[in-house]
């Protein structure tokens, strides 16, 4: 990135002046070399099988692995890490988490041996001056992370850390803290939000789960009005989800699934392009609907 580039990059930062020093960007600077902006994605990651399985869904991450630029590293914001504050993961091995049940044993076998990066995550602390976030070395890459990232990565060798959902904030402090990270997209850093945009495992028709493509009304409704306002630049309609109607109530039963597109909308510029993928709902009252950025 040329130097005038980097510094029209720092004054579109939100606050970047008053409460960011630039040591920290020189830091951030100094460990990955500088590139164009990197795409980033929201992904449905839906049933941890999806992780072992070859479907359309694990196909489609697949082919991502090999569209996208390759990464300097990985930074996932995972459904399944919800913590009271905000925290990195900062070990240099993280453990491979299989935080779910009633899954065959050949899912459990899984390890998927990715580095982390002790320093990008320190760095990436730096950046975030809305409150103190934690660097964390008892956690690790939940499925929410590993599932997706596996099939995109076989080989493990790029680095992943992930950054934990504060479950006690609301859609805005998500936004906000996101925007505050806009500098790793230009240091060839992978920003992954995993969840569902669809997400009410309470309302399943487990009789359909194998049907294709079926969704309850409301479900198809409520995907193609959060398409809208993505394809729009809609984000505060979107961080109001609650009051969208009953269709947003039903979709958003609780904010888990939902807060890690949140991220990706915060860390959104003027000048991405928008596309969806993997746009299909499953067992009536999921959808895998997945957005690129770039």
């Amino acid at each position: 990135m040329k130097r005038n580039t980097f510094i029209k990059l720092l004054t579109a930062l939100p606050f970047a002046a008053s409460a960011m020093k630039l040591q920290e960007f020189s830091n951030l600077t100094d460990s990955f070399s500088s590139t164009e902006k990197m795409p980033m994605l929201f992904v449905g990651h839906g049933s941890p099988m999806n992780a072992i399985e070859n479907n359309e869904f694990s196909n489609r991450w697949k082919l991502l692995g090999k569209e996208i630029p390759k990464p300097a590293a990985v930074l996932c914001i995972s459904a399944h890490w919800l913590t009271r504050g905000t925290a990195i993961t900062a070990m240099a091995h993280p453990k491979t988490i299989h935080d779910f049940g009633g899954f065959p044993k050949a899912l459990f076998d899984v390890e998927y041996p990715a580095p982390g990066n002790p320093a990008l995550a320190a760095e990436t602390k730096q950046l975030i001056h809305s409150t103190t976030a934690e660097l964390n070395h008892d956690w690790g890459l939940d499925h929410g992370t590993w599932s997706v990232v596996k099939q995109m990565y076989p080989d493990a060798k790029i680095p992943v850390l992930q950054l934990s959902i504060d479950f006690y904030k609301p859609a805005q402090y998500h936004y906000d803290l996101a925007k505050q990270l806009i500098a790793l997209r230009y240091k060839g850093v992978l920003i992954i939000g995993s969840g569902n945009m669809v997400h009410n495992l309470g309302m399943v028709a487990w009789d359909k789960i194998n049907e294709p493509e079926y969704g309850f009304d409301w479900a198809l409704d409520i995907n193609t009005i959060f398409k809208k306002n993505i394809s729009e630049g809609n984000h505060q309609a979107m961080i109001n989800y609650e009051k969208i109607g009953k269709a947003s109530q039903l979709a958003i039963p609780t904010p888990d699934h939902y807060f890690p597109l949140i991220y990706n909308l915060g860390l959104q510029e003027k000048n991405d392009s928008v596309s969806f993928f993997n746009d299909k709902a499953v067992g009536g009252s999921l959808t895998m609907t997945s957005v690129k950025f770039s």
